[in-house]
């Protein structure tokens, strides 16, 4: 069985996917609208997560080794926590490290 790896089309940066999608306008625009608005407060969240972390490792004057023991990760990890690299990070992940540290997250909804 060979598997299809073709090439048929791709989305210039910038371009709506719903539009190509075949959505009409102005469902694409708001669909746009509507999933960037999603990744920004996803961004946000990971942010808020990531200071507490850096926070924490700061208060306790931990080296990014130590504190990469302590969390379970590798230093490369740490180091990524606190230069704010979010995208490398899932919610889940960073709400994980909170707790093994002893700052349980709790989601509040507004």
């Amino acid at each position: 069985m060979k598997i299809d790896t073709e090439i048929r089309h791709v989305t210039k940066p910038g371009a709506n996917l719903f539009l190509e999608l075949g959505f009409t306008r102005d469902e694409a625009k708001r669909l746009q609208a509507a999933s960037r608005r999603q990744i920004n407060d996803t961004r946000v969240l990971k942010q808020q997560l990531m200071e507490e972390l850096s926070v924490w490792i700061a208060k306790h004057n931990l080296k990014q080794a130590d504190a990469a023991e302590i969390l379970m990760v590798s230093r490369p990890r740490v180091s990524d926590v606190v230069n704010k690299k979010t995208a490398r990070f899932t919610v889940d992940t960073l709400v994980e490290m909170l707790s093994r540290v002893g700052k349980p997250v709790k989601l509040a909804i507004s």
